[in-house]
């Protein structure tokens, strides 16, 4: 029985599809990049927030109408949390599947080769095993260190859905890693909701694991991701400042406003003034630390010098790279009962506003890079290469990728520029190799270069496929 991945949401769901894939394969079943051909066809859905439940929903629909001969089972955070309301009210379904123990899709499916249903697990432990399909370009892979989350801001539906902090153990996570980069992986992107939160529950901390983390043999970088600011603690920066060249001090700290009585009504204990002087801290200690973060807008009781407030708070903080959303209100969240509701329309402009502001800052700071040499992960060939979509009528090859201060997804890219009839150009630029380029400027997000030389070259030998 072949199936095929439909894959939505975030980092921590990715991983989740890649374990789904994992277990389905070890069962019997084939993995395909062809829906037409599928048997089974699973949408990994996202429930985080309203447009995304949406996505899935569509997804849903309109892979019945384009395949309405396989079948059709959701899985991911919106089949945990609907799943009995999802199988009713939706005939397309043929399953749904929560994510509590991923390690019983294939028993599942077996099921549903008979039968429709819907079955969800106790949420427990982190769920761990062998990922042969990674949905990412080659040469990178994220790692989930946690699962959960016990911070209960007061937004968020995480808790509802996969339950309280659980950290995984140090030795799993390890081997993991070792693994990935002796097949290849060249960056290692560690998730979980809140990294700071490692180990709380184990006796251990982020920090600990990080430094273990460094004493691992091999070519490779770590990139943490998503560290909450109220457990923001001195060792991680003293773990990263030893572990540079190995542990990027790439931060990712989602501050989500900069009011004090927001910050207060989000269930958060931090302010204006201790964010502000978090930052300070981290670019004291590593003068060359990059920070992306995010902000929530329209949260119940936003008033607009509230929403002056976070503008204000991220033209003093001059992150690197943000996200802005508007407030999604989400049943069962204690924020879904606040008074004081922003109209849609209004936290939709202080978004923009954010993102504008934010955009300037980031051209900023990217000049920082014009003339100066980078090593690049390389991600798509453009033009030139045996990937490329089209090497027909170019005057020089042209490659993308990301430097350390991009990660995957969400930051800017590098646009990598070489001659043609370059012969070590020709053989060994492709997906997963590192580029070291000369950077020629900057132009809004992104950074435009020349190629110097491959300096990592792509490994041929890895039995992993990388869906990108």
């Amino acid at each position: 029985m072949k199936f095929f991945i439909d894959q939505h949401g975030c980092a921590k769901n990715q991983t989740d599809g890649e374990l789904i894939a994992g277990f389905l394969m070890e069962r019997g079943y084939e993995f395909t990049l062809n829906a037409d051909e599928a048997d089974f066809i699973l949408v990994n859905s996202c429930g985080f927030i309203q447009s995304a439940k949406k996505e899935s929903i569509d997804a849903v629909c309109n892979i019945k109408q384009a395949y309405p001969k396989a079948k059709l089972v959701l899985t991911g955070c919106l089949a945990e949390r609907y799943a009995d309301q999802l199988i009713e009210q939706m005939p397309e379904l043929d399953g749904v599947f929560g994510n509590g123990d991923l390690s019983k899709i294939a028993d599942f499916m077996d099921g549903v080769k008979k039968k429709r249903g819907a079955e969800t697990f106790p949420q427990k432990g982190v769920c761990g095993g062998e990922r042969p399909v990674i949905f990412n370009f080659p040469g990178s892979a994220f790692v989930k260190i946690t699962e959960g989350c016990s911070n209960h801001c007061s937004f968020c539906a995480i808790p509802l859905i996969r339950g309280e902090l659980r950290s995984r153990k140090e030795a799993e996570i390890l081997r993991e890693i070792k693994q990935l980069v002796k097949d290849g992986v060249y960056e290692i992107n560690l998730i979980g909701q809140d990294l700071a939160a490692y180990g709380t529950d184990t006796k251990t901390s982020l920090a600990a694991l990080l430094k273990k983390i460094t004493e691992i043999p091999g070519d490779f970088i770590v990139r943490p991701l998503y560290i909450h600011p109220d457990h923001f603690t001195d060792d991680i920066i003293e773990a990263i400042k030893a572990g540079q060249g190995r542990l990027l001090p790439y931060f990712d700290i989602p501050f989500q406003s900069g009011d004090d009585g927001i910050i207060l009504a989000m269930n958060r204990t931090g302010s204006y003034k201790e964010y502000v002087a978090l930052v300070k801290k981290i670019r004291r200690n590593l003068p060359g630390a990059v920070l992306r973060t995010t902000f929530l807008t329209g949260f119940p009781g936003e008033s607009d010098e509230a929403a002056d407030n976070t503008a204000r708070f991220l033209q003093e903080i001059q992150p690197d790279w943000s996200g802005c959303f508007p407030y999604s209100r989400e049943e069962d969240t204690p924020a879904y009962s606040m008074k004081g509701r922003v109209p849609a329309k209004t936290a939709k402009a202080r978004a923009s506003r954010l993102e504008e502001l934010q955009a300037a800052i980031t051209a900023e700071h990217l000049q920082r890079y014009v003339g100066k040499e980078l090593d690049i992960l390389v991600e798509e060939i453009v033009t030139g290469g045996e990937t490329a979509e089209t090497s027909e009528n170019s005057e020089e090859g042209l490659a993308i990728g990301r430097a350390w201060f991009q990660a995957p997804e969400v930051d800017g890219s590098v646009v990598i520029r070489y001659d043609l009839d370059d012969p070590a150009a020709a053989k060994d630029l492709k997906p997963g190799a590192v580029a070291t380029v000369k950077v020629l400027a900057s132009t809004g997000v992104d950074l435009d270069s020349r190629l110097i030389k491959i300096s990592r070259k792509k490994n041929e030998k890895n039995e992993r496929k990388f869906i990108f």
